[in-house]
C-alpha cells in the first residue's frame, strides 16, 4: 500500500510539474540525481517564495473556522518540510540527519528569518543528497523514518513530492490571510 502511495504521488508530481517545467529552461539530466534535483528546484522555488510571502507576524497562524482542530501553523509547516528535507536527505546519503528533532524540526527554530534559514539549509542538503544518485546506485536499499525501506531513487523520488503537498496547504493558508502567493501572482512581462 505505502508503495502504491509513493507511486502515485510522484505520478501526480510528475503531471503537475509538467507546466512548471515546460516554463522553465531545464538542462537534460545525466544522472538519476540531476533529474530529481530539476523537480526540486521547481518545488524549492514555489516553497520557499510561499514561506517568503507570510509576513512573520502571520506566521502562527492555523485555520480555525471549522473541522481544523490539531493542524499545523503556518511556522510549522514551513519547518515540518525543513525537517523532512533532512530525513530523506540522510536517508539517501544513508547517514545520520545532521539536524536535532524530530519531523517538526529543532524546538529553538522560532522566527521567521531562523525558520528560513532553515528551510534553505535543508534545501540545500537535500540537493546535495540528491547528487549523488547514481545509475549504479539508484537501487540500493535504504531506511527512511527508521523503519521504511526504499530503493535510494524511491526515497530520492518520495523527497521531490513532499514539499508539493504542503504548499498546497501553504497556499490556503496565504490566501486566509488575504495574501496572493507569489506563483499566482502576475508575472512582468507576461
Amino acid at each position: 500500500m505505502r508503495n502504491t502511495k509513493l507511486l502515485l504521488g510522484l505520478f501526480l508530481v510528475l503531471c503537475c510539474s509538467g507546466f512548471a517545467l515546460g516554463q522553465m529552461a531545464m538542462p537534460a539530466a545525466k544522472t538519476p540525481g540531476d533529474a530529481l534535483n530539476a523537480i526540486l528546484s521547481i518545488a524549492e522555488h514555489e516553497f520557499t517564495g510561499a514561506a517568503d510571502a507570510m509576513p512573520e507576524d502571520k506566521y502562527s497562524f492555523a485555520p480555525s473556522n471549522g473541522e481544523f482542530k490539531g493542524v499545523r501553523t503556518f511556522a510549522q509547516q514551513v519547518k515540518h518540510v525543513a525537517a523532512v528535507n533532512y530525513v530523506f536527505g540522510a536517508a539517501v546519503l544513508n547517514e545520520k540527519s545532521p539536524v536535532e528533532g524530530d519531523e517538526n524540526g529543532p524546538e529553538s527554530v522560532k522566527s521567521k528569518a531562523e525558520i528560513m534559514k532553515f528551510l534553505k539549509d535543508s534545501f540545500a542538503y537535500l540537493h546535495k543528497a540528491l547528487s549523488s544518485i547514481t545509475d549504479k546506485n539508484q537501487l540500493d536499499e535504504v531506511t527512511l523514518f527508521g523503519e521504511m525501506k526504499a530503493a535510494r531513487l524511491s526515497a530520492g523520488s518520495f523527497s521531490t513530492a513532499h514539499p508539493f503537498d504542503h504548499y498546497g496547504q501553504m497556499v490556503e493558508y496565504l490566501r486566509m490571510n488575504g495574501i496572493v502567493p507569489p506563483a499566482s501572482r502576475p508575472q512582468p512581462g507576461k
